[in-house]
């Protein structure tokens, strides 16, 4: 791998068609704008469509003859999920790149339209099943990738299976990461089994400068002291220790676009405790790598769903 990839690096994507959840701002929007300006066709699935507008107008002004599609998608209610990927299907033959980049933080707990836990629905849940949904489209392309991104905050944490919405706050949030990784490896796994050639990796942005860790967008108590000095705590320590959201979205961008990614791969920054640097191979702690846990997760996981990947072997 070349020590300094960036965004030159990129390989030519013309002709190819990739979907990036959350892509009106922050490491969805660099993501966004990495492939486009590749050549790629983006789908930008965002669950505000006057902020997604807004995002695309300001891609296409960067980059003239871009190819964007806004695609509404609210990852708190899996009719949307299923509306969105009616959507793509008809909008495309084939789908190439799926980056699941959207993420959610909270202090208060509240619920999606279906009652799960918030942050966990938003961010493994919704996922899961717009994944599933597109399943088809990405076996149609030429080894479609489907890229999960998860993050650091998935070290220190188990999964409650006997409780999965009992979390909140940040809790929710790393236990939602530590799922994207499980989901990631368990989906190679049957991909692997099935003999298909689309491919499942990981990718994590380090400690980047986005609205998931300012938390201004998601934060219904801001006016709170605890919101409030989080906020001040990461926008102090944020550029000493961490990178821009531009720096972030490469190892995404990495494992969603570079030649030698193999199924189950895992990317971040190669800087000290992953925290900024350019993107490198990097692995999870043991746990996300429990096969059982895994498996556990997707059979819940296809339960709350309803989704049940039938191309796949169990």
């Amino acid at each position: 791998m070349k020590s300094h990839w960036s965004y030159a690096d990129i390989p030519d994507l013309t002709s190819r068609t990739a979907l990036v959840t959350g892509a009106n701002s922050g490491l969805g929007y660099q993501t966004a704008r990495g492939l486009a300006a590749a050549g790629a066709r983006v789908l930008m699935a965002c669950r505000s469509l006057e902020r997604g507008e807004q995002a695309a107008a300001d891609l296409r002004q960067q980059l003239p003859g871009a190819q964007l599609t806004l695609v509404e998608l609210d990852l708190a209610d899996l009719d949307s999920v299923k509306r969105c990927a009616e959507t793509v299907h008809k909008e495309c033959d084939r789908l190439d790149i799926l980056v699941n980049n959207a993420g959610l933080s909270a202090f208060s707990r509240r619920e999606t339209a279906q009652g799960f836990e918030l942050i966990f629905g938003v961010n493994h849940l919704g996922h899961f099943a717009l994944t599933g949904q597109l399943l088809p489209l990405l076996l149609d392309a030429n080894a479609g990738r489907v890229v999960n991104v998860s993050s650091l905050a998935h070290r220190n944490v188990r999964l409650d299976f006997d409780d999965l919405h009992g979390s909140t706050g940040f809790d929710a949030y790393s236990r939602s990461k530590l799922a994207n990784l499980l989901f990631t490896f368990e989906l190679q796994q049957r991909l692997t089994r099935s003999s298909l050639s689309a491919i499942s990796v990981a990718a994590h942005p380090g400690l980047s400068g986005t609205s998931l860790i300012t938390m201004e967008k998601y934060s219904e108590e801001s006016n709170r002291l605890m919101v409030r000095t989080t906020i001040l705590i990461a926008r102090l320590l944020l550029p000493v220790f961490g990178q821009s959201a531009e720096q972030g979205a490469l190892p995404q961008l990495y494992a969603a676009t570079a030649p030698g990614v193999s199924g189950g791969d895992y990317y971040g920054p190669a800087g000290r405790q992953e925290f900024r640097g350019f993107p490198r191979k990097v692995r999870a702690r043991d746990h996300a790598y429990d096969e059982e846990a895994a498996a556990r997760l997707w059979q819940v996981s296809a339960e709350l769903t309803g989704e049940s990947f039938s191309q796949l072997a169990s």
